[in-house]
């Protein structure tokens, strides 16, 4: 039997039982209620004869949710007065109903099911139907074959290595492998994802020549076979660009990483469709191939773009386990004196952190890349310090997708003020910033890996007193590196896990004066959970200061709470790390606990619950995103 045949065999039978209901509404439900449709006018209206029964299925926990769905007599149990059926119609109901309970499960893949309906007596005084399935064996996939017509075809004849690569690839990732149940649904996406794949490699115009599934039902096996027509094989065109009034298409046309007699791909489009739209000029950013195969050998690309206005400004309140609450404004202005350039301010106040950063940027210059002058400066209250900074940076910064570079010059100056501490810093340095991604999801990352890498050379001076005695005032040359890496990874059933590890070092003479910005801290949301945030450090006479050399590390497992809220998980996790002065005085601080997760369309949102083993402590953390 064909899988045609089947499914005209379950639609027969469901259209059976539906037009056997339709005969019987216009009829006022049945031959007793034609005396009462010719009554005279002003007659009492005789009471609709209305079929109320109850419903029983037996049948394994999924095939009964699929009858419980789709059974017409599971649908017409609960139907409002308008809709519902008399107890002739109900009887023919329950004919009808291994016929079409035999089309439903033919679609799961149990071709050979024994299906009987009937009354069982009765239930709570209503009379009571029973469905009885023997589902038998489910078939299974027994051969595929995956042909190409067209000129994909042509091209692998002819021994081009790529369209034979191309075929390789599309046989290899079918996703219906002998020895897999037969689903129509797993048969649909199948073919869909087959026919997406050509069509993202080149083939835009890509269709199917012909499908087929046999099915044998006494052996319970399908054989499949699909031959896809390739269509032309696409070259990108010229842009055509919509929507770029104020800001020009300049910066649109050097974000493109292509050119006219490029090959198409649906990645290289995607790609420079989310640069655009993380540019800051637009609102919304579509890039379209246009897919006419009389223009396959140069495709116009057609880029759509919403523009934002030229100022922008944003007031918001917030609140974070690691600086407490505060109120911030955000200004960006994104034609600075009517020329390619983006300025941003924001400035945040609360009771522990005050704070002010800017930029000023250019619009995308000729291999992504962006100049730009930025300052920041700092007020932050923590574990009874007063931690105040500045710095003032110029360079360079490239964003590639997966790949982000930031290349700069800067002066710094840090200094911290306790009761019994005071120190202060200045440093000139060349940085160079470096982030590589490679996750399933930017946002809401669960498989991939991130890494961050930074690295300074500059000259420092500075000076630190404890108790009113000098301990250290010099002048010299240091290094600085730091990199971390965050690593994902699912587990099946629905388990995910997380690992991530940080280290870094300043190099330099022991006297040699480091700004505290420059130093290293642990202890906060992204570090070592259960303590205060900057709080894990060297000690000089019971007062934290920034460290030399920092080396954490965080292991954690999460999974949904419940299948119904997928967005929603709970997390169990182990932090450990500490920053000290050299690496021989490293001592980790521990912290461990369970979390909250709501995977929100902006990123994570994280409530943890952390002991801190060294504090012997509780501290609740609360953090927003995914730290680079």
């Amino acid at each position: 039997m064909t899988l045609a045949g089947v499914l005209r065999t379950a639609c027969l039978a469901g259209a059976a039982a539906v037009l056997a209901g339709c005969a019987s509404l216009p009829f006022g439900l049945g031959g007793a209620r034609d005396d009462a449709a010719a009554a005279p006018a002003g007659a009492a209206s005789a009471p609709v004869d209305r079929a109320e029964y109850r419903l029983d299925v037996q049948a394994p926990g999924p095939l009964r949710a699929l009858l419980l769905n789709y059974l017409d007599l599971a649908r017409f149990q609960n139907a409002p007065a308008t809709d519902a059926i008399n107890a002739a119609e109900l009887e023919r109901l329950l004919r009808a109903a291994p016929a079409q309970a035999r089309g439903l499960l033919e679609t799961e893949g149990y071709f050979n099911a024994v299906v009987t309906a009937e009354r069982a007596g009765s239930e709570a005084g209503l009379p009571l139907l029973r469905v009885t399935v023997v589902p038998g064996p489910r078939a299974t996939v027994h051969a595929v074959s995956v042909e190409a017509s067209g000129p994909l075809q042509t091209a692998n004849v002819a021994g081009n290595v790529a369209a034979q690569r191309e075929i390789a690839a599309l046989r290899a990732q079918w996703p219906l492998r002998p020895g897999d149940p037969f689903r129509q649904g797993a048969w649909t996406d199948a073919k869909n994802a087959t026919l997406a794949r050509l069509r993202a490699d080149g083939y835009a115009a890509a269709t199917w020549s012909s499908t087929q599934a046999r099915v044998d039902a006494p052996e319970n096996r399908a054989d499949l076979a699909v031959v896809l027509d390739s269509g032309p094989l696409y070259q990108l065109g010229t842009l055509r660009i919509e929507g770029a009034k104020r800001y020009g298409e300049d910066a649109i046309r050097r974000l493109s990483t292509f050119g006219p007699g490029d090959p198409y791909s649906e990645k290289t489009l995607l790609d420079f469709q989310e640069r655009l739209q993380k540019l800051g000029l637009f609102e919304g950013a579509s890039v379209e191939l246009d897919a006419d195969p009389a223009t396959a050998g140069a495709a116009p690309v057609l880029v759509r773009v919403k523009e934002l206005t030229q100022h922008q400004a944003t007031i918001g309140i917030g609140y974070s386990a690691n600086t407490g609450p505060r109120v911030s404004v955000e200004h960006t202005n994104r034609r600075v004196f009517d020329r390619p350039l983006i300025a941003k301010n924001k400035v945040q106040y609360g009771p522990e952190n005050k704070s002010w950063d800017g930029e000023l940027s250019t619009y995308p210059l000729e291999g992504l890349y962006r100049n730009l002058v930025s300052g920041s400066a700092s007020k932050l209250t923590v574990d009874d310090q007063q931690q105040l900074g500045w710095n003032a940076r110029i360079g360079r910064a490239q964003d590639t997708g997966r790949i982000e570079r930031l290349l700069f010059a800067e002066i710094a100056h840090a200094r911290v003020d306790a009761a019994d501490l005071a120190s202060q810093g200045d440093a000139v340095s060349v940085n160079s910033h470096w982030i590589f991604r490679d996750v399933d999801n930017v946002l809401l990352p669960t498989k991939g890996l991130t890494t961050s890498a930074q690295a300074a050379l500059g000259v420092a001076r500075g000076s630190r007193s404890v108790f009113g005695d000098p301990l250290e005032t010099s002048k010299g040359p240091f290094g600085r590196a730091y990199a971390r890496l965050t690593y994902y990874e699912p587990f099946g059933n629905g388990w995910y896990g997380s690992a991530r590890v940080e280290a870094g070092q300043v190099f330099a003479k022991s006297v040699v004066g480091i700004p505290d910005t420059l130093l290293f801290r642990a202890g906060g949301d992204d570090s070592v959970r259960g303590y205060g945030y900057r709080t894990l450090g060297p000690e000089i006479r019971g007062i934290t200061v920034g460290g030399r050399t920092l080396l954490t590390g965080s292991v954690e497992i999460a999974r949904p709470i419940s299948p119904k809220y997928p967005a929603y998980w709970w997390a169990a996790f182990v932090d450990a790390g500490n920053a000290a002065d050299r690496w021989t005085d490293m001592k980790p601080a521990v912290g461990y606990g369970v979390g909250l997760r709501w995977r929100s369309p902006v990123g994570p949102l994280r409530v943890d619950v952390a002991y801190g083993q060294q504090v012997k402590q509780v501290r609740v953390h609360l953090s927003v995103g995914v730290a680079f």
